[in-house]
């Protein structure tokens, strides 16, 4: 089997610790000279110099590192990560020594595949505050005593996972600081959900750090409503040095979503698809499809829809457990909600906002932070819009107004390529087929369980859960 990219780099780092030592060349101190300084002790962002990246090729070739660190402090930035990787990343550890003397007072991540002790003793030695050990490079054993190794020096490890088996690793000792990297290493692919997804599953006292893939302001907010109290940015720092200020606001707001972590919650315990009921109008309706196991139920507040719900039928199923969310076409020109679901949620029955119409991207995260957005593909050429929006997930549905019964077209799901929420002409004879063939994360179901617009059939709700084996 080919090995992927991250494994590669894993080799190489050992060919070179082979034949150079684990200093790779640089000469070092006997002993540390520099003061250990608290890592992440005044605020949550870690800025990383970042010459080179493995999948987006050169971001700063020749950058001097000193001065990209002094560039980062004088923003504001007290955590600084090194990369003191070559091959990929255009890192050494003589950037890790040369900002250190330059800045003992900035608190130093040293970032690498770190494999055995005097890797930690090393990094110890050439000034760093604070390790990165990666635990899907790692045997539960060694992740274990290097992070030992590394409190026992002073240090602070930040135990990086992705997904279950690494989080079987690391709760094995349970790190008090624990990072989610939204991007896999393996591919170098990026989910900017999946960092909420793993969180879920950290069931002991730690402090989270969101990694990769942030770029915008709006997506650091994302990270800090969901709980994580850091932030690592590389690129977007590297390339824009004034968004630290913007990235150090956003891990001060203090404002939690319920919405996302929650979704997360769901996906980190189901096997299957999370389940959707939309154009729900009775509270009977609601309370049958979360009785049978519906995650999340779609409420409809647009004009001359025939499922178009009336705002106390939120108050009459405050009690479900179910995600509530509330499903919008914000006129073209407009910036605001519908008053009504603008109160239902700052009220806390509605729990998201799905935009089902022409909204712009700008707009949907000024109406209100916890949404998604639907997307409504003729064809392949729709979807290019798609990277224009900051919600970490997309609803595919089919062209028109929602609840017409219509598919995606096969084209376009052969297309998507990130995780699939899907809607359009889905119900119980046809959900199982989709959930194996596709793979869908999450399926919306409207048209398919329902006897009449807005009115759905008890027993074809049943067998859509039993199909699905809910």
């Amino acid at each position: 089997m080919a090995r992927n990219i991250r494994d590669n780099l894993v080799e190489k780092r050992r060919a070179r610790v082979a034949a150079l030592g684990h200093a790779e060349g640089v000469g070092l101190p006997e002993k540390r000279e520099a003061p250990l300084i608290p890592f992440l002790g005044a605020n949550g962002l870690i800025c990383e110099v970042k010459r080179r990246s493995p999948s987006r090729g050169d971001i700063a070739p020749g950058r001097d590192a000193a001065a990209q660190a002094a560039t980062f402090a004088g923003a504001g930035a007290t955590n600084i990560s090194v990369l003191t990787e070559p091959e990929g990343f255009g890192g050494g550890l003589a950037d890790l020594l040369a900002i250190k003397r330059a800045f003992p007072g900035l608190s130093l991540l040293r970032k690498d595949f770190l494999f055995d002790p005097e890797d930690i003793e090393v990094s110890w030695r050439a000034g760093a505050d604070a390790v990165l050990l990666i635990a899907g490079m790692l045997a539960g054993g060694r992740l274990a005593e290097l992070h030992r190794l590394t409190l026992a020096l002073g240090m602070r490890a930040l135990v990086e996972v992705h997904d279950r088996d690494d989080l079987g690793k690391a709760a094995a000792f349970s790190p008090d600081l624990v990072g989610v990297n939204s991007r896999d290493l393996s591919s170098f692919r990026i989910d900017p959900l999946l960092p909420a997804v793993v969180a879920s599953g950290i069931d002991w006292p730690a402090t989270l750090v969101y990694e990769s893939g942030l770029w915008r302001g709006e997506q650091a907010d994302f990270a800090a409503a969901c709980g994580f109290g850091g932030i690592l940015v590389g690129e977007a720092v590297m390339r824009r040095p004034e968004l630290v200020g913007r990235f150090l606001s956003a891990l001060g707001n203090k404002r939690r979503d319920r919405f996302w972590p929650a979704v997360g919650h769901r996906l980190f315990r189901r096997r299957g698809p999370l389940v959707k009921i939309c154009g729900l109008t009775r509270a009977d309706d609601a309370r049958l499809a979360a009785g049978l196991g519906a995650d999340a139920l779609g409420f409809v507040f647009c004009p001359g829809s025939p499922r178009r719900a009336r705002p106390d039928l939120l108050r009459d199923v405050r009690e479900l457990e179910a995600l509530k969310i509330g499903v919008v076409m914000v006129p073209s020109g407009s910036r605001s909600l519908p008053p009504e679901v603008g109160d239902l949620l700052a009220d806390g029955w509605l729990d998201a906002v799905q935009f089902h119409g022409e909204e712009p991207p700008d707009a949907c995260r000024e109406m209100w932070p916890a949404y998604y957005k639907a997307l409504k593909p003729s064809g392949v050429g729709d979807l290019r819009v798609a990277e224009d929006y900051f919600c970490p997930r997309l609803l595919l549905d089919a062209a028109g107004s929602g609840g017409t019964g219509k598919r995606v077209p096969e084209g376009v799901l052969d297309a998507w390529h990130r995780p699939l929420w899907l809607a359009g002409g889905i119900g119980p004879d046809n959900a199982s087929g989709i959930a194996a063939g596709r793979k869908p994360e999450l399926i919306d179901v409207a048209s398919g369980v329902e006897s009449a617009p807005g009115i759905k059939d008890r027993s074809k709700l049943e067998r859509l859960f039993k199909s699905l084996g809910v």
